[in-house]
């Protein structure tokens, strides 16, 4: 099953490389709603930022004594997943 999308792809690459900053409150209050009226038009990108505020609220949710994602080990992710979308972008 395909759905129809009525806008670029890249809208949604662009979106998805700015969800964590969006989530953190770390982007100017343009960016916010521009994420925000995307995610509204669009049903995956809908689904990507609703699955992934649950995550984080499930990570935020573990017990105290659960040890953290090593930085190192996070800031390694995060710089695949920005890799990997401007590669989307410019294919």
């Amino acid at each position: 099953m395909t759905m129809a999308h009525d806008h670029d792809r890249r809208d949604c690459l662009a979106m998805f490389a700015k969800l964590s900053e969006y989530l953190d409150n770390e982007l100017d209050e343009m960016t916010c709603k521009d994420i925000e009226n995307h995610a509204r038009a669009c049903i995956p990108c809908k689904a990507c930022l609703e699955t992934l505020r649950q995550t984080i609220g499930l990570c935020r949710s573990l017990a105290p004594d659960e040890k953290p994602v090593p930085e190192a080990f996070s800031n390694r992710l995060k710089t695949l997943i920005q890799k990997m979308s401007r590669e989307k972008t410019t294919a």
